[in-house]
């Protein structure tokens, strides 16, 4: 997920340099919006670490939540841009906390430590490029390794 966020915030970065995505004021205003609700949704890497799978699980149901809210209140690029990320994030939507056999669970599976941890990279990721996207200065440049410029703060 992390690196289809990556891939998708490249091409922002991309077109927001060349200034072939203009962010209009009211694109800004939803895309500070919804980066404030990704940072509160999912928290500093360490802090989700620590919190039991099912509490994870529902910080990233709330994240797919908080981007499915923008989307439907915006159109053109950032519209575009917010269903993508739906996209990469929609795993999440097929994992599960609670036992369950086969049968039972409409084919949900329980994630690994590993699956969540790269969810919540990736919302970090959007986070920062809606942050950036909001400025209209580009996604990428001067971030660290998961795209959030070294914040601990998301």
């Amino acid at each position: 997920m992390s690196a289809q966020v990556a891939d998708l915030s490249t091409e922002a970065e991309r077109q927001l340099s060349r200034r072939l995505w203009d962010p209009t004021e009211e694109d800004a205003a939803l895309a500070r919006k919804t980066a404030s609700g990704l940072a509160e949704a999912v928290g500093e890497a360490a802090a989700q670490e620590r919190l039991p799978v099912i509490d994870r699980l529902e910080h990233l149901r709330e994240a797919l939540a908080v981007l499915a809210i923008a989307l439907a209140r915006i159109h053109g690029p950032l519209a575009w841009y917010l269903a993508q990320a739906c996209t990469a994030l929609s795993p999440v939507l097929h994992w599960r906390a609670l036992p369950a056999d086969r049968q039972s669970s409409f084919g949900t599976v329980v994630p690994s430590s590993s699956d969540l941890a790269d969810a919540e990279r990736a919302v970090r990721r959007l986070h920062t490029a809606l942050t950036r996207a909001a400025t209209g200065t580009g996604v990428g440049a001067g971030t660290d390794g998961d795209g959030c410029e070294g914040r601990s703060d998301i």
